[in-house]
């Protein structure tokens, strides 16, 4: 039997009184009713803003739109609601129109960084392709506040089109991130066109799809769309969960899905101030994520967006939740701290010191309890001098696929890898008869 929450039956019953609960579950029923204005946010939660504060959250709204899924509303705690992680993240703020003199419209240069339209082409085998500029929930720390709710700039076919020409005509490319906006707000059968051509690539290896659905619209993991993605493997999923309250009973189910079609998947957190700077709220949730089968893969630095420096946190706060995280709890629960340079410089790792200090043959290090011990470096390390002459180098070079062992005679026959029932010389009168038949 499905199960709804009180918030989530009180706001249904609100925005639809004919179908009430039933249609909760139905992304499509959840886009259609999604929040885009003040006074139907007061309405169904059930708050009221003072006129003053209103007037200045609707000339935020004229810069940066609001839209949040009846889903992503109900987990807001209506009793604490200005503090609630939930709200903070979907919720407009008049902070947002506070633009510093080092915020960026494009703050890591990704326009800048397109040979073509939709492609941002930054590191060398790799490339982001914008397939959706839109979201079914436009989150308030976004990065790409430029495009993101622009109805105006959402890709066409011929744009994507192109986009994949110029992945076909770039032979180093093996690994392609589809990210937007979300891809997931395509239709079944367009993403699957577009998946289907990436795989026709041949020196396409990986494809990684960047996602906040898990998060904000679970629903939309439906059984049709795993079966698709299942069709494209290798395919690696990277959501977007910040705050261990976004864990709940439907996202787990999402998750699982996924898990179960095979599919890798990692998660992005942003340090957010006020959300979940605090390590003991961040060790938490990449607790909660381990436990869906998602390994936490980065923690970003806020970035230099214009309208986010409300958000924004020193660097030494993200180094003291690395400090909390390495050690003390398991290796591949601790996401990767970076800060995505300003300009297009590219994700730099920023980690907490453990090299005390290093001499010619021994390395004083501290774990994270503060202990202090030394390693002892190789006396005879002959270093390889790399001279560029590959053919003469001493390292094994062969860098396909080892080739597995295979059986040959009687010893075929009796292993129980190998399929072959019986041993034919090809020479024989009876295959020859064959052949000319």
């Amino acid at each position: 039997m499905t199960q709804h929450t009180q918030a989530q039956k009180e706001i249904a019953k609100k925005i639809d009184s004919d179908t009430v609960i039933a249609n909760w579950k139905d992304w499509r029923w959840q886009l259609k009713h999604s929040i885009g204005d003040v006074d139907t946010f007061e309405t169904l939660l059930g708050i009221k803003f003072k006129a003053e504060e209103k007037d200045k959250l609707k000339q935020t709204l004229e810069k940066f739109p609001l839209s949040v899924t009846p889903y992503y509303l109900s987990l807001i705690d209506t009793d604490d609601f200005r503090n609630d992680p939930i709200f903070l993240q979907a919720f407009p703020s008049p902070k947002e129109l506070d633009i510093d003199e080092d915020d960026l419209e494009d703050p890591l240069s990704e326009d800048e960084d397109s040979p073509v339209e939709g492609i941002t082409h930054r590191y060398p085998d790799r490339v982001l392709f914008h397939i959706s500029n839109t979201c079914s929930m436009y989150c308030r720390h976004c990065t790409r506040k430029r495009k993101v709710g622009d109805v105006d700039s959402i890709p066409t076919r011929d744009a994507v089109s192109e986009g994949l020409e110029y992945i076909r005509n770039t032979p180093h490319v093996r690994d392609v991130l589809l990210s937007g906006g979300d891809p997931f707000m395509l239709p079944d059968a367009y993403l699957d066109w577009i998946l289907t051509k990436l795989r026709e690539i041949p020196h396409v290896e990986i494809i990684r799809i960047g996602t906040r659905m898990p998060v904000v619209l679970p629903y939309r993991v439906t059984d049709d769309l795993v079966e698709i993605l299942k069709k494209h493997h290798p395919l690696w999923i990277n959501t977007h969960f910040n705050h261990p309250r976004e864990v709940t009973a439907s996202s787990r189910e999402a998750l699982r899905k996924l898990a179960d079609a095979g599919i890798p998947l990692g998660n992005q957190t942003v340090l957010l101030s006020g959300v979940n700077d605090c390590h003991r709220i961040m060790k938490s949730l990449v607790h909660k994520l381990v436990q869906n089968r998602v390994r936490p893969y980065y923690l970003y630095q806020c970035d230099l967006s214009e309208g986010l420096s409300h958000f924004r946190t020193p660097v030494g706060k993200g180094i003291e939740i690395m400090e909390h995280l390495i050690g003390h709890t398991s290796g591949f629960a601790v996401p990767t701290y970076v800060i995505d340079a300003p300009h297009g410089g590219g994700k730099i790792p920023v980690m907490p010191s453990y090299l005390i200090s290093w001499s010619t043959n021994r390395v004083i290090l501290r774990n994270y309890e503060g202990v202090i011990t030394s390693y002892k470096e190789p006396d005879s390390y002959e270093p390889i001098y790399c001279d560029r002459k590959c053919e003469e180098c001493k390292l094994q070079l062969k860098l396909d696929d080892a080739a597995e062992y295979k059986s040959t005679g009687i010893a075929k026959l009796l292993a129980d890898y190998d399929e072959a029932v019986s041993l034919v010389p090809e020479d024989t009168d009876r295959m020859e008869r064959r052949d000319v038949e």
